[in-house]
Protein backbone atom coordinates (compact mmCIF):
# COMPACT_ATOMS: atom_id res chain seq x y z
CA UNK A 1 0.00 0.00 0.00
CA UNK A 2 1.09 3.67 -0.91
CA UNK A 3 0.74 6.90 0.34
CA UNK A 4 2.13 10.15 -1.53
CA UNK A 5 3.62 12.51 1.32
CA UNK A 6 3.07 15.90 -1.31
CA UNK A 7 4.96 19.47 -0.26
CA UNK A 8 2.29 21.85 -1.02
CA UNK A 9 4.27 25.70 -2.41
CA UNK A 10 5.95 24.72 -5.65
CA UNK A 11 3.85 21.52 -5.98
CA UNK A 12 0.03 22.77 -6.03
CA UNK A 13 0.24 26.52 -5.24
CA UNK A 14 2.90 29.44 -5.69
CA UNK A 15 5.08 30.28 -3.03
CA UNK A 16 2.78 32.43 -0.64
CA UNK A 17 6.12 34.49 0.67
CA UNK A 18 6.65 35.71 -2.80
CA UNK A 19 3.15 36.95 -3.17
CA UNK A 20 3.49 38.87 0.13
CA UNK A 21 7.06 40.36 -1.64
CA UNK A 22 4.96 41.53 -4.49
CA UNK A 23 2.19 42.86 -2.67
CA UNK A 24 4.18 44.57 0.23
CA UNK A 25 7.34 45.44 -2.18
CA UNK A 26 9.94 43.94 -0.15
CA UNK A 27 12.38 42.36 -2.07
CA UNK A 28 13.66 40.62 0.58
CA UNK A 29 10.79 38.44 1.32
CA UNK A 30 11.31 36.78 -1.99
CA UNK A 31 13.60 34.39 -0.79
CA UNK A 32 12.44 30.75 -0.38
CA UNK A 33 13.50 27.38 0.89
CA UNK A 34 14.42 27.27 -2.45
CA UNK A 35 17.17 29.65 -2.13
CA UNK A 36 18.03 29.27 2.20
CA UNK A 37 18.89 25.98 2.87
CA UNK A 38 17.96 27.39 6.58
CA UNK A 39 14.71 27.06 7.44
CA UNK A 40 14.94 29.16 10.76
CA UNK A 41 17.39 31.21 9.39
CA UNK A 42 14.86 32.23 6.46
CA UNK A 43 11.72 32.24 9.10
CA UNK A 44 13.49 34.35 11.81
CA UNK A 45 14.77 37.32 8.57
CA UNK A 46 11.23 36.81 7.68
CA UNK A 47 9.36 37.66 10.81
CA UNK A 48 11.84 40.74 11.75
CA UNK A 49 11.02 42.00 8.02
CA UNK A 50 7.38 41.92 8.87
CA UNK A 51 8.24 43.31 12.94
CA UNK A 52 9.94 46.35 10.83
CA UNK A 53 7.55 47.34 8.43
CA UNK A 54 4.52 46.30 10.93
CA UNK A 55 2.77 43.99 8.52
CA UNK A 56 0.19 42.46 10.13
CA UNK A 57 -1.40 39.00 10.10
CA UNK A 58 -4.40 39.88 8.24
CA UNK A 59 -2.34 41.68 5.41
CA UNK A 60 -1.26 38.39 4.78
CA UNK A 61 -3.95 36.33 4.71
CA UNK A 62 -5.54 38.89 2.34
CA UNK A 63 -3.13 38.10 0.11
CA UNK A 64 -3.06 33.80 0.41
CA UNK A 65 -7.07 34.73 0.09
CA UNK A 66 -6.62 35.79 -3.38
CA UNK A 67 -3.81 33.57 -4.29
CA UNK A 68 -5.05 30.65 -7.31
CA UNK A 69 -3.67 27.38 -7.21
CA UNK A 70 -1.08 26.46 -9.76
CA UNK A 71 -2.80 25.54 -13.06
CA UNK A 72 -3.60 22.02 -13.34
CA UNK A 73 -3.01 21.14 -9.26
CA UNK A 74 -6.83 20.92 -8.33
CA UNK A 75 -7.26 17.79 -11.68
CA UNK A 76 -3.44 16.43 -10.70
CA UNK A 77 -4.85 16.10 -7.08
CA UNK A 78 -8.02 14.37 -7.98
CA UNK A 79 -6.35 11.80 -10.45
CA UNK A 80 -3.71 11.38 -7.95
CA UNK A 81 -6.56 10.44 -4.94
CA UNK A 82 -8.45 8.47 -6.87
CA UNK A 83 -5.49 6.25 -6.84
CA UNK A 84 -3.67 6.63 -3.69
CA UNK A 85 -4.07 8.55 -0.41
CA UNK A 86 -2.11 11.53 -0.10
CA UNK A 87 -0.83 13.90 2.63
CA UNK A 88 0.40 17.18 2.12
CA UNK A 89 3.11 17.36 4.17
CA UNK A 90 4.48 21.44 4.18
CA UNK A 91 6.28 24.19 6.14
CA UNK A 92 3.52 26.73 6.33
CA UNK A 93 1.24 27.15 8.63
CA UNK A 94 -2.60 26.56 9.68
CA UNK A 95 -3.01 30.20 9.67
CA UNK A 96 -1.99 30.25 5.73
CA UNK A 97 -3.34 27.69 4.56
CA UNK A 98 -7.47 27.46 4.74
CA UNK A 99 -8.01 29.44 1.65
CA UNK A 100 -5.66 27.19 -0.61
CA UNK A 101 -7.07 24.34 1.25
CA UNK A 102 -10.91 24.99 0.41
CA UNK A 103 -9.31 25.62 -3.60
CA UNK A 104 -7.74 21.95 -2.93
CA UNK A 105 -11.17 20.47 -1.17
CA UNK A 106 -9.67 20.35 1.58
CA UNK A 107 -6.77 17.11 1.69
CA UNK A 108 -5.16 15.79 4.49
CA UNK A 109 -2.74 18.88 5.57
CA UNK A 110 -0.16 18.17 8.46
CA UNK A 111 1.93 22.19 8.83
CA UNK A 112 3.21 24.11 11.58
CA UNK A 113 1.58 27.13 13.76
CA UNK A 114 2.23 31.01 14.47
CA UNK A 115 2.37 33.25 17.28
CA UNK A 116 0.36 35.94 16.52
CA UNK A 117 -0.36 38.97 19.18
CA UNK A 118 -2.80 40.85 20.36
CA UNK A 119 -1.96 43.95 17.56
CA UNK A 120 -2.30 40.85 15.18
CA UNK A 121 1.96 41.17 14.47
CA UNK A 122 3.24 37.33 13.94
CA UNK A 123 6.02 36.97 16.54
CA UNK A 124 6.71 33.73 16.30
CA UNK A 125 6.54 29.97 14.54
CA UNK A 126 5.84 26.83 16.17
CA UNK A 127 7.58 23.70 14.15
CA UNK A 128 5.03 20.79 14.67
CA UNK A 129 8.64 19.12 15.09
CA UNK A 130 11.86 19.49 13.84
CA UNK A 131 12.01 18.26 10.41
CA UNK A 132 8.31 17.37 10.23
CA UNK A 133 8.39 16.25 6.64
CA UNK A 134 11.31 13.56 7.16
CA UNK A 135 9.62 12.51 10.47
CA UNK A 136 5.93 12.12 8.41
CA UNK A 137 7.54 9.65 5.82
CA UNK A 138 9.32 7.88 8.85
CA UNK A 139 6.36 7.61 10.81
CA UNK A 140 4.33 6.21 7.33
CA UNK A 141 7.05 3.68 7.28
CA UNK A 142 6.44 2.55 10.45
CA UNK A 143 2.83 1.48 9.48
CA UNK A 144 4.25 -1.02 6.82
CA UNK A 145 3.16 1.79 4.00
CA UNK A 146 5.53 2.69 0.94
CA UNK A 147 6.01 6.01 0.62
CA UNK A 148 5.88 8.45 -2.39
CA UNK A 149 6.85 11.76 -1.75
CA UNK A 150 7.08 14.72 -3.79
CA UNK A 151 8.97 18.24 -3.57
CA UNK A 152 10.77 21.51 -4.91
CA UNK A 153 12.90 23.09 -2.31
CA UNK A 154 15.80 22.36 0.07
CA UNK A 155 13.38 21.33 2.83
CA UNK A 156 11.84 18.55 0.98
CA UNK A 157 15.16 16.99 0.16
CA UNK A 158 15.03 14.94 3.46
CA UNK A 159 11.23 13.55 3.06
CA UNK A 160 12.53 12.64 -0.21
CA UNK A 161 15.51 11.44 0.62
CA UNK A 162 13.74 8.96 3.42
CA UNK A 163 10.68 7.85 0.99
CA UNK A 164 11.15 4.60 -1.26
CA UNK A 165 10.85 6.90 -4.62
CA UNK A 166 11.41 10.85 -4.32
CA UNK A 167 10.20 12.77 -7.24
CA UNK A 168 11.50 16.34 -7.81
CA UNK A 169 8.95 18.35 -9.56
CA UNK A 170 9.65 21.88 -11.18
CA UNK A 171 13.04 22.07 -8.98
CA UNK A 172 15.06 24.82 -9.24
CA UNK A 173 18.57 24.43 -11.41
CA UNK A 174 20.70 24.60 -7.60
CA UNK A 175 18.75 21.73 -6.25
CA UNK A 176 18.90 19.80 -9.36
CA UNK A 177 22.80 19.77 -9.73
CA UNK A 178 22.81 19.06 -5.71
CA UNK A 179 20.31 16.01 -6.21
CA UNK A 180 20.34 14.42 -9.36
CA UNK A 181 19.50 11.30 -7.61
CA UNK A 182 15.75 12.52 -8.21
CA UNK A 183 13.74 12.11 -11.27
CA UNK A 184 12.75 15.81 -12.52
CA UNK A 185 9.46 16.30 -13.95
CA UNK A 186 8.21 20.14 -14.76
CA UNK A 187 4.61 19.56 -15.60
CA UNK A 188 1.62 17.22 -14.03
CA UNK A 189 1.90 14.56 -16.95
CA UNK A 190 4.96 14.09 -16.39
CA UNK A 191 4.50 13.68 -12.42
CA UNK A 192 1.70 11.71 -13.43
CA UNK A 193 4.19 9.35 -15.19
CA UNK A 194 6.75 9.33 -12.58
CA UNK A 195 4.07 8.48 -9.98
CA UNK A 196 2.75 5.70 -12.13
CA UNK A 197 5.61 3.72 -12.74
CA UNK A 198 6.16 3.67 -8.84
CA UNK A 199 2.84 2.50 -8.58
CA UNK A 200 2.61 -0.53 -10.99
CA UNK A 201 6.00 -1.19 -9.33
Amino acid sequence: MHIVCSDMEGVFTPEIWINVAEKTGIEELRLTTRDISDYDVLMQRRLSILKENNIRLKEITEVIGRMELLPGAREYLDWLRERVPVIIVSDTYTQFAGPLMEKLGWPTLFCHTLTVDANDIITGYNLRQKDAKKKTVEAMRALKYSIISVGDSYNDISMLQTADAGILFNPPENVIEEFPQFPVTTDYDALKGEISKVLKG
